[in-house]
């Protein structure tokens, strides 16, 4: 074993060590962890594009992530239903606000990034809480099919990948590696299913194996985007946060894909 691997998986261990518990834990604990995380991870996006996270523009943006990721009606009672996307329209008009204070330096073009970074990250983390606070199983199938799909996209490119994917994003990529990453969170997740049938949540087992393909397939699209916006800005990996592993979006794009688009087909 590498070192470089050997590094990946004591790292990836200790970071796993972590996020287990709270993971276990759920309620505001696994909230306020998952707040902090995406902070760290819009942080990582607008120091990409060069813009500072403790600027006026930087610290809205990741308190924008953080009122977005977390259910606000339960910790601010006179919020409505809907407290998370209140605050957060609240957070994009500061934001917006503040191209009246720099006129002639800071335009509606600039402040659209911090808000958008704020927004894709923040809708995927709000998902992921959604999902616990319904049920820790169905929290635990949307990481297996993460998982699934990026062993078994990693195992078979690597084995018989010859076809590009998208060779400008990620040259590593090819069509085999894509297609053996579906087959193998379908595998794993019918063997989920057997075990534990309520997160199917209605659907038939037929539909679920169609959702699944689905969920990796955004899976892996979550990942090329990420790819895409770090070639984009010239950098190997969005941050330093975990050694061996690069940053928070690089653990957690996938997974931002996939836990909204689990929300739209009503599993949560």
């Amino acid at each position: 074993m590498s070192k470089d691997l050997q590094k990946r998986v004591v790292f990836g261990g200790i970071a796993l060590a972590i996020f287990i518990p709270f993971l276990l834990m759920g309620g505001v604990p696994f909230q306020l962890l998952i707040g902090l995380l995406a902070m760290i991870g819009t942080s990582e996006l607008i120091k990409m594009h060069g813009l500072a996270p403790n600027s006026i523009e930087g610290m809205l943006a990741m308190l924008g992530a953080l009122v977005l990721t977390l259910p606000m009606q339960d910790y601010i009672p006179f919020l409505p239903t809907d407290g998370s996307y209140t605050a957060f329209a609240i957070i994009v008009f500061l934001l917006l606000g503040s191209t009246v204070f720099n006129i002639g330096k800071y335009d509606y073009s600039q402040v659209v990034f911090p808000i958008a970074s704020s927004f894709y990250v923040g809708i995927g983390f709000h998902n992921l809480i959604s999902a616990r606070m319904d049920s820790f199983g169905k929290v635990l199938f949307a990481l297996f099919i993460v998982w699934a799909t990026d062993i078994g996209a990693y195992m078979i490119g690597r084995q018989i990948g010859r076809r590009k994917l998208m060779p400008k994003v990620s040259p590593n990529k090819t069509v085999e590696g894509f297609l053996g990453g579906i087959a193998s969170a379908v595998v794993v997740s019918v063997i989920y299913m057997l075990v534990d049938k309520t997160v199917m949540a209605g659907h038939s087992f037929v539909t679920m194996l169609f959702l699944v393909a689905i969920f990796s397939v955004f899976g892996q699209f979550g990942d090329l985007v990420e790819s895409a916006i770090k070639r984009h800005f010239g950098v190997k990996d969005s941050g330093k946060l975990i050694p061996g592993h690069g940053g928070i979006l690089d653990r957690f794009d996938s997974m931002m894909f996939v836990f909204p688009i689990m929300h739209f087909f009503g599993l949560f």
